[in-house]
């Protein structure tokens, strides 16, 4: 979709759009309601900027669609096509597979939630450095860097959904 169609389609539809970038609907709302975009960076810019900061209730609706690092989402919905996209460069190998898997394990028994990371654009390594380095996070530091992370994945998302001028 170009920034245009964007700016002119019914709320609802633009609403659909932007969901799986990430499921809160105050951020939703915030991109919706402040069409039209002059530029694609103005959106970006609001997309970074809306529904700050998260509550704990937001991140944990937007956390359930999300998979844990190194799985690959099921389904053919567009939350799970763009997850997948996301981590097509996290290819490991088994051992490096067994560490993401243990990771994820300890992440989500010290924070009770999956461990969220923008996968695009970093390999396996960095994704389990990254890892292994929160969990030596308290529970204040871990939720705002969830939080930022979150974010870094929708502005992404709806980069990806909007064509290029």
């Amino acid at each position: 979709m170009n920034l245009t169609d964007f700016n002119s389609a019914p709320v609802n539809s633009v609403r659909q759009l932007v969901r799986p970038c990430a499921d809160i609907d105050r951020w939703i709302e915030a991109i919706v309601s402040s069409r039209p975009y002059a530029d694609l960076n103005a959106l970006l810019r609001t997309a970074s900027n809306s529904a700050f900061p998260f509550t704990s209730a937001e991140l944990a609706t937007a956390l359930a669609h999300h998979p844990r690092i190194g799985d690959r989402a099921a389904g053919s919905s567009s939350e799970a096509r763009m997850s997948r996209t996301e981590q097509s460069g996290v290819s490991a190998d088994q051992d490096m597979a067994r560490r993401l898997s243990e990771g994820n394990a300890a992440y989500e028994e010290r924070f009770d939630r999956v461990f969220l990371i923008r996968a695009a654009g970093r390999s396996a390594g960095e994704i389990l450095e990254s890892l292994e380095g929160r969990l030596r996070n308290n529970d204040a530091q871990e939720f705002a860097e969830t939080a930022t992370q979150l974010r870094e994945i929708a502005v992404l998302r709806l980069r990806n959904l909007i064509d290029a001028p």
